[in-house]
Formats: structure tokens, C-alpha cells, sequence
């Protein structure tokens, strides 16, 4: 009878240490599967120039804008600003006006990645607004690529005509800087991502 007990105890004993293993060993597969998601997304992102007419949801909106606000940014100051734009004759007014985004005339979202002068870093610092609305426009760009989407950034900022003619179609206030208008929609085809890996860029431990 004593042995019939010790033999269960132990046997209960395996079975977790089996089902922890197997939880652990499941929850580092699962950690590992997202860290390779994540870098093939990083991979097969490309500029996307041509999309279909589906509409983009209001949901997918706010994950791609929750993505770009989970960016770095310099001292926590979060100066970035998005002007999203869905309205039809503005985007056929940029698709017009710019001969660099005339895609926007087949997008069904572009969102203008803007810099907020009142909330940037006083003195020297303030141009690390630009970094900070920088990784937040990569981190939208990614995040459109993970959905399906397909998306393109085109530069504004610091063209200053490109600057004042954004200002005044989306009537900006003067603190507000827009950098880039990235061109959103679902892909119309196939798009190849370039490989741009060139190991003769780096440099280890100074410029050598």
C-alpha cells in the first residue's frame, strides 16, 4: 500500500515536470516564431505605389497609429502629430500638386507624420523631433506591411515648399511641422522588396 502511494506521488511529480517543460518549451517556440515574424516583416517591407479601391477600416487605422506612437522618442516628448486624410479630393489635390505622390490619386488613406514644435525639446535638442517622427513613420510602415497593407513614404519636411504647400491644404497651425505623407492601401499586385544588405557599409570600432 505504501509503495502504491509513493509510486503515485511520484508519478505526479513527472507529470508536472513534463508539463512544465512542455509549457516552457511552447512559450520559447511561440517567442521565437513572433521574433522571426518580426524580422521577415522587417525584410519584405517595400515602398507599395499602387493599391486597389478596398477600404481601410477605422480599427486597422488605430493599430497602425498605436504603432507609430510605440516609437522611441527623445526624453519621452512624443512630439509627433498625424493629420489622417480619407477624404477623396484631398488625396486627388496631393496626387496633383506633388509629382512624387501621385500614388495618393489610388490610396484610399495617406497619414501626414507631423512634428508638434510646442512639445519638442527646448534648445539644441529641438531638431530630435525629426528622429522621433521618423521611427514613428518606420514603426506605421511595418505595422501596414504586418496587415497586408502596402504603404509608401513620401518625403515634405525639410523642403520648405513642400512645407508651406502641406501647411496651408491642411490648414496647420504654425507650430505644427509636417514631415512625410505616407500613401496607404491594399496592395494591387506583387510587390519585391529590394535587398539592400551590403556588409561594406559597416564599420566596427571607428572608420576603418
Amino acid at each position: 500500500m505504501k509503495n502504491s502511494s509513493f509510486l503515485l506521488v511520484l508519478l505526479g511529480v513527472a507529470l508536472l515536470f513534463i508539463a512544465y517543460r512542455w509549457a516552457y518549451s511552447s512559450e520559447g517556440d511561440s517567442k521565437e516564431t513572433a521574433e522571426c515574424s518580426t524580422i521577415e516583416d522587417i525584410m519584405t517591407r517595400t515602398s507599395v505605389r499602387s493599391y486597389t479601391d478596398r477600404n481601410i477600416g477605422k480599427e486597422t487605422v488605430d493599430t497602425l497609429l498605436r504603432a507609430a506612437m510605440a516609437a522611441p522618442t527623445a526624453m519621452n516628448k512624443q512630439p509627433w502629430r498625424f493629420v489622417v486624410i480619407d477624404k477623396r479630393e484631398i488625396l486627388d489635390s496631393i496626387a496633383g500638386k506633388f509629382k512624387s505622390m501621385t500614388m495618393a490619386a489610388k490610396a484610399p488613406l495617406a497619414i501626414v507624420m507631423c512634428g508638434d514644435m510646442n512639445a519638442s525639446i527646448e534648445g539644441a535638442g529641438r531638431d530630435f523631433w525629426v528622429q522621433d517622427v521618423s521611427a514613428a513613420s518606420e514603426n506605421l510602415l511595418l505595422a501596414a506591411h504586418a496587415v497586408g497593407l502596402g504603404a509608401v513614404w513620401c518625403g515634405i519636411y525639410p523642403s520648405a515648399e513642400r512645407v508651406e504647400d502641406f501647411s496651408k491644404m491642411l490648414q496647420l497651425p504654425e507650430s505644427i511641422i509636417p514631415m512625410a505623407c505616407i500613401c496607404i492601401g491594399y496592395p494591387d499586385g506583387e510587390n519585391q522588396p529590394k535587398d539592400k544588405w551590403k556588409p561594406e557599409y559597416i564599420h566596427y570600432n571607428g572608420w576603418k
